[in-house]
């Protein structure tokens, strides 16, 4: 358990942006909402790339999107079950962003302590 707390936080997080974030948003806010959370995602997903080393961390794509759906039937209509596709696209770029940034620094530290 200890050993994935960096995952298990990030996911909170993102269980709290799907969940506790459209509570405070009115009727008209809601595109403006979903591009929020699209960031949030893109930004998370970024930030798990880069400072996990678990293999777990490539399952956050799939699992971010599978959780979406129980928000749609509750603050969204069914129409907004096609953003579960964008959260999976926006999470897979985002954890290869941040593990390309995870590598790249490696690289370096291995450069500079040459």
């Amino acid at each position: 358990m200890k050993k994935y707390l960096k995952e298990i936080i990030i996911f909170a997080v993102q269980l709290l942006v799907f969940y506790i974030l459209p509570l405070f948003a009115g009727p008209t806010d809601m595109m403006g909402l979903v591009l929020l959370i699209i960031i949030f995602t893109f930004v998370l997903s970024i930030v798990l790339g880069s400072i996990s080393k678990n293999i777990i961390k490539y399952f956050y794509p799939l699992a971010t999107s599978v959780i979406f759906i129980p928000s749609v039937f509750i603050y969204y209509n069914s129409s907004a079950l096609v953003h579960s596709l964008w959260y999976l696209v926006i999470s897979v770029v985002g954890i290869g962003i941040g593990t390309g940034i995870y590598y790249l620094s490696k690289v370096i530290m291995k450069v500079i302590k040459r």
